[in-house]
């Protein structure tokens, strides 16, 4: 099934779909009418919210405005309903006259007193009279609706039944004529404009197109816009409100990996079954998203929901756990991401739900490293920071969550720029903790097909795995002889040791025997414990070549790097237990 056929069908799914041809907007004021067109006042219809955020009304479906002026049928923003705007305004006269008169010309037939009454506010409004205690200098660009003063408790103008046999009869004279939908295979009017997708991050806010055609190049055997790709008026709407709703912030059907606005669905005859797939991909990909998912607790037994969830978690197969979710639904993840005017597709990846569990399985054994995070494992979008310079979600490099994202859904090879970035990372700041070692780890198991130890392995032998844990080594012995100083070893040479060790390490073995010295007068005991360690781990060096190589690739630099984490924390581990027995 092609990714536009499942949004489709997913629209059947939406509790509260809008009807074709309308859509949801926000919507920031209603102007109350008189039947003489004059004004009884205006409603404020934004919420109590710091931010007076704008109400959400189902609508006639907006327009699609590229460059040209085209108002929308009975609201719009205040430039076209009012001819007043809150910026320069230079073609705001231009937008009023083309709401006044294409309204003049659909409703010319009406006898409607709602829509009568609409028709003589216009036939008497002039932008000069925008002024207090009636109009609200709060409401300029935003959008508004009308209603008659008198049935504003039934509804809007645009709820009436004329209003809507004029909507539909607006809709059928610039149709096209009926062609095979691509995306359905049934026949109708083919839509010349796909719609604009709203609320992928880094888009234009007033949203783009995931389907296109509004150049030359892009065009062939002289077709233009839709009629490139015949997709049905219907099936283009479906897919764009189905979008839409689950790219809204708290739609439970969204999350953000990097720069890909992920989007997320379930296709099952069982509504219940669908939803509980959609709980659990969410919290398995974002833990926190747990309690905020939009869930109905009535319908869904959420405690056993979460107790599925750690029986995965912890390595049971979907089959065991829930067999009517392994076998009965059908999953859908969409990443999407700005490329200019329109959306790029990062990825798409459908299969079983019990599938997409087990490569989620899979993923989980090879990022699992000892000891893992303070705070446990953490959503992927927090993996990804760690790939950013300042750990900011603007400068994770581009295409690698999509690419990562989709080898985890997948159980494809994992894109080899995260080891490279994990290690130009660690370079830069030096820092080395349990995600970027949980990073590296999985792409040494995966496209590299090498042995990555999960905990401290006294007994690997591989070059980089023991010089990062000597470097550890060399480090506690220059913690312990000097305490707490402004910059360690680490901080100094950790970068050039991991890629050409032969020129550091015997610098740092000179350095150790002067902290040996001192620490010797200090403590002992601990210099005979760092001793016998060191040369333990000396001992595993090949004797027959040169046990300290001028360079290490980047595979066996990240073994560098999970040596050091492992030997380190192995340190602050015994620290940790002498506290703890102290204490008793």
């Amino acid at each position: 099934m092609s990714m536009l056929a499942s949004l489709v069908r997913a629209y059947d799914r939406l509790p509260d779909a809008p009807p074709f041809g309308f859509s949801t907007e926000k919507i920031g004021f209603c102007v109350l009418l008189n039947a003489d067109g004059s004004v009884a006042s205006v409603e404020d219809l934004r919420g109590d919210d710091r931010k007076r955020s704008p109400r959400m009304l189902l609508v006639p479906q907006a327009v699609k405005r590229t460059a040209g002026i085209s108002p929308n049928f009975l609201w719009d923003k205040s430039a076209y309903v009012l001819g007043v705007t809150a910026g320069d305004g230079k073609r705001t006269a231009e937008e009023h006259a083309a709401f006044r008169a294409r309204h003049a010309e659909w409703l010319a037939q009406t006898d409607d007193p709602g829509l009568l009454a609409f028709l003589r506010f216009l036939d008497g409004w002039t932008p000069d009279a925008f002024a207090a205690p009636v109009w609200h200098d709060e409401m300029r660009d935003q959008n508004i609706v009308f209603a008659l003063a008198d049935e504003y408790r039934q509804g809007y103008l645009h709820d009436r039944p004329a209003a809507r046999e004029f909507w539909r009869q607006i809709g059928a004279e610039g149709a096209s004529d009926p062609q095979i939908c691509l995306v359905t295979g049934d026949s109708g009017p083919v839509t010349r404009l796909h719609p604009s997708i709203k609320g992928v991050w880094g888009a234009q806010s007033s949203g783009a197109s995931l389907v296109s055609f509004n150049l030359d190049a892009f065009t062939s055997y002289g077709h233009e816009q839709g009629d490139n790709a015949p997709v049905s008026e219907a099936a283009a709407f479906a897919y764009g409100a189905v979008l839409n709703r689950y790219l809204d912030k708290d739609s439970g059907h969204r999350i953000q990996i990097g720069d890909a606005s992920t989007v997320f669905w379930a296709d099952c005859q069982d509504m219940k079954l669908a939803e509980e797939a959609e709980w659990c991909f969410a919290a398995l990909l974002d833990p926190a998203s747990e309690n905020a998912q939009a869930v109905d607790e009535e319908r869904l037994n959420v405690a056993k929901l979460h107790s599925r969830l750690e029986a995965i978690r912890n390595g049971q197969r979907l089959s065991q756990v829930t067999p009517e979710l392994a076998e009965g639904v059908r999953f859908h993840v969409l990443g999407l991401a700005p490329n200019a005017a329109r959306l790029s597709v990062r990825f798409y990846w459908q299969d079983d739900f019990g599938r997409l569990t087990e490569n989620f399985q899979r993923y989980l054994d090879d990022t699992a490293i000892d000891p893992p995070p303070r705070d446990g494992w953490p959503a992927l979008w927090r993996y990804l920071l760690e790939l950013a310079s300042q750990g900011k979600r603007e400068n994770v490099p581009p295409l690698i969550a999509g690419e990562w994202l989709r080898a985890i859904l997948a159980g494809a090879p994992y894109p080899l720029t995260l080891l490279s970035t994990a290690l130009m990372r660690i370079r830069a700041d030096g820092e080395i903790n349990a995600l970027r070692c949980a990073m590296l780890k999985s792409v040494l198991i995966r496209n590299l097909k090498m042995e990555a130890p999960v905990a401290l392995d006294p007994a690997n032998t591989n070059k980089g795995y023991v010089l990062g844990r000597l470097f550890a080594v060399y480090e506690e012995v220059q913690r312990a002889a000097l305490g707490g100083i402004n910059a360690s070893i680490k901080d100094k040479f950790y970068g050039a040791a991991s890629a050409s060790p032969q020129k550091v390490f015997r610098t740092l073995d000179s350095g150790s025997a002067n902290h040996f010295g001192k620490l010797r007068k200090i403590s002992p005991g601990r210099a005979v414990n760092l001793e016998k360690l060191l040369t333990s781990i000396t001992d595993l060096m090949d004797p027959a070549g040169d046990p300290i190589p001028a360079s290490l690739n980047a595979a066996e630099q990240a073994l560098f790097g999970i040596g050091y984490y492992h030997q380190r924390s192995d340190f602050f581990r015994k620290q940790d237990d002498k506290t703890t027995e102290g204490s008793k």
